[in-house]
């Protein structure tokens, strides 16, 4: 006969639960607004478009191609450190078994089993491995842009107005929208998987760091002085 699951089994369902909608929550409001408030991705998105349109008018375009490098390389960075965190959860997967014996005697640790403790690392691998797979589309989509940039014809010789030169200065920003997005979406599955390592020592622990997290990310996003200084410099949308 098999026996009904404990309470610390639904404990860790409605915690993994509880992490999913806190994470779908905070996308839907840095995407829609908080409050009546634009968020801070917003209001680089627009500096994005100025951007294009600003590059538009120079004859060289050394410094738009020093910014895509820039990028890259950042995108590049956060992807490798993706991929070591990664090789870290398999070894810490091999290592199962002597983690739990170092752990056994902590009495925040709950009930852990060596099944739901390899599990709870498959979710932080697929963490990393999510954020992996957006950094590594990000980086291609900066590339995009950069073969955009110089495709885009300068606006003295047609003027700003001619739609060749608005089309390619929207194909140009709307890939690198993108690829920030992307690059923030990465972002966004590392800093939950902080959040996430509560988990591994009890499920309310899993939910407090989660919301935690969001505070931290939503006040970033929302309230920070970053957010104060676009704000006050914005600029209309092209």
């Amino acid at each position: 006969m098999v026996s009904a699951p404990n309470t610390s089994y639904w404990l860790d369902i409605l915690a993994l639960a509880w992490f999913f909608t806190v994470w779908v929550l905070y996308s839907h409001t840095t995407a829609n607004g908080f409050a009546g408030r634009k968020s801070l991705t917003y209001e680089m998105n627009q500096a994005r478009r100025q951007w294009m349109a600003t590059m538009s008018t120079r004859e060289l375009r050394m410094i738009d191609t020093s910014i895509m490098i820039g990028l890259q390389q950042g995108t590049g960075f956060f992807a490798s450190t993706s991929i070591l965190a990664i090789g870290g959860c398999f070894g810490l997967l091999n290592s199962s078994g002597r983690v739990l014996t170092l752990f056994h005697d902590l009495p925040f640790l709950g009930d852990t089993t060596q099944q739901l403790f390899e599990t709870k690392i498959l979710g932080l691998l697929v963490l990393f491995a999510y954020a992996f797979f957006k950094f590594a589309w990000s980086y291609r989509l900066f590339n995009y842009c950069s073969i955009l940039i110089g495709s885009v014809p300068m606006a003295r010789d047609k003027g700003p107005d001619d739609p060749i030169v608005v089309a390619g200065i929207n194909r140009a920003a709307g890939i690198n929208i993108q690829a920030g997005e992307h690059f923030n979406s990465g972002l966004r599955g590392i800093f939950f998987s902080i959040g996430y390592l509560g988990w591994f020592l009890h499920p309310l622990l899993f939910m407090l760091t989660t919301t935690l997290v969001a505070i931290v990310l939503l006040r970033r996003q929302f309230f920070s002085r970053a957010r104060e200084v676009l704000m006050k410099n914005s600029v209309a949308d092209l």
